[in-house]
């Protein structure tokens, strides 16, 4: 008896293909929901740098500080931009308002700053990002 290689049958090879798309799309998917939403630069880098939140390095990737009382939340790597996104959106629900083309932040001690907002898609930002 003379044992021949058979091919696979073609429903196998279409089970695998489809299997392989599969993880692929899935995959994609998984990466896309990880990353954290796109900002305005400007608008962005001038609203954080009065946020009370700020990242410390450590051996496993990074704590996210809250500077006003000294907590400290460690997320995983893999949701530590994520959440800091949700920190600095909590934040702004009670700190940030937009007067005319400004905005107004109102820090701990009652002090307010201004940031001018120069164009649409700054204002847009603003709304979708923080919901103010």
């Amino acid at each position: 008896m003379s044992e021949e290689k058979q091919k696979p049958s073609l429903a196998k090879r279409v089970f695998i293909g489809v299997l392989l798309i599969g993880f692929l799309i899935m995959g994609a998917i998984s990466m896309k929901r990880a990353l954290p939403d796109t900002k305005e630069e400007r608008i962005y880098k001038a609203i954080k740098a009065h946020s009370p939140y700020v990242y410390e390095k450590r051996l496993g990737g990074l704590t996210i500080v809250d500077s006003r009382d000294g907590r400290k939340e460690k997320p995983s790597a893999a949701e530590t931009l994520l959440r800091m996104d949700e920190l600095d959106k909590e934040w702004a629900q009670e700190y940030l308002q937009v007067v005319n083309n400004d905005i107004v932040i109102t820090k701990e001690d009652n002090t307010t700053v201004k940031i001018f907002i120069e164009t649409p898609k700054e204002r847009e930002f603003v709304k979708s990002f923080f919901g103010i």
